[in-house]
């Protein structure tokens, strides 16, 4: 089969496409044939490498991906041709977070393309609990761009702030994938959204996708229009750490699932108990909550925003793009 794959960790030049075997299911697993896969933030941190992460080379990159069930292990009961989306999270199904719908804390617990090989291939096997029904109304571009965003921005807005109808929300990165999906979420919650980027024309794009206020934080301070918010959603990490606590309001709440400006955030736990407020970190979501997610997009309550398509070849220049920050919404990868 034709993969995208790496030997090494670096720069995007060490990632390669060529031939590699292709995978068999074995029991209770089956084999898709990816037609779209997206990429994540997660591809180029994991393609630079992680301190302290092994990996198997030759390494597939890739956690989201839509495609068509080719093949069928034992004990399987898909069936050959059913049109599917793929969940990124793996986890062992038994343990008692498993069973409370909190398999992101599995010991475990694993994504596709990162402890895994990924989607960022002609033909992926995987657990026939990882594969859902693509609704009709989405084609497999959209499919393959909702899983891992809209999974973690629902747990993010949803599921750890409880966001609410009347409540102000600030959002970071307007462009990123995690940050549209989340942006939607909000809105259809019936918050006010505060969003803020470097970039005019990402947060003209925000406002198409409801967004209340823009603030651009290469000219503007956003705290000036962000005071007593009950949520943020962060992925931002440690340039804003400081004035994010500041812009909450007390009993607010801030969910963090990522540091792309830095791991290191100093907080004044005066701030913390004093306001009572929650600092939250999120991973993923509970795959109870995707068929969920499935049902709102086909409804088009929202959707998948998708920046562009990229043939597998072009791999390199498609982490290239998402790195260096010019892409509003997803990346794709197309087998088509």
């Amino acid at each position: 089969m034709r993969a995208g794959f790496i030997n090494s960790t670096g720069a995007p030049d060490i990632l390669q496409v060529g031939d590699l075997a292709t995978p068999e299911p074995g029991p209770g697993e089956v084999r898709v044939r990816i037609q779209f896969a997206a990429l994540n933030h997660l591809d180029l941190w994991i393609r630079k490498g992680i301190p302290g992460q092994r990996l198997k080379f030759p390494h597939i990159l890739g956690a989201d991906g839509a495609g068509i069930v080719d093949k069928v292990g034992k004990g399987a009961k898909s069936s050959v041709g059913r049109e599917v989306v793929i969940y990124p999270g793996l986890s062992c199904g038994a343990c008692p977070e498993c069973r409370t719908g909190l398999e992101s804390l599995c010991p475990q617990y694993k994504i596709l393309g990162e402890q895994v090989g990924g989607t960022n291939a002609e033909f992926l096997v995987l657990p026939e609990a990882n594969i859902f029904e693509k609704p009709q109304a989405l084609s497999f571009e959209d499919a393959a761009a909702l899983p891992l965003v809209f999974i973690t921005a629902w747990e993010m807005v949803a599921v750890k702030a409880r966001v609410t109808k009347g409540q102000r929300v600030l959002i970071h990165g307007a462009g990123s994938g995690v940050s549209t999906a989340a942006i939607q979420i909000a809105k259809h919650l019936g918050a006010e959204v505060i969003a803020t980027s470097s970039h005019e024309e990402k947060l003209s794009l925000a406002k198409e996708l409801g967004a209340d206020v823009l603030v651009n934080t290469a000219t503007s301070d956003f705290t000036t229009v962000s005071k007593k918010v009950d949520a943020i959603i962060d992925h931002v990490g440690g340039v804003f750490w400081e004035r994010n606590i500041r812009c909450l309001k007390s009993g607010g709440t801030l969910v963090s699932c990522g540091a792309t400006s830095g791991w290191d955030a100093k907080t004044d736990l005066r701030h913390l108990f004093f306001r009572q407020l929650k600092l939250l970190g999120s991973t993923m979501g509970s795959r109870r909550d995707f068929p969920e997610i499935l049902r709102l997009a086909s409804e088009k309550k929202f959707h998948a925003v998708i920046d562009k398509v990229f043939p597998l070849a072009e791999l390199s220049e498609a982490h290239r793009h998402l790195e260096a920050g010019r892409q509003f919404g997803k990346v794709l990868i197309s087998f088509n």
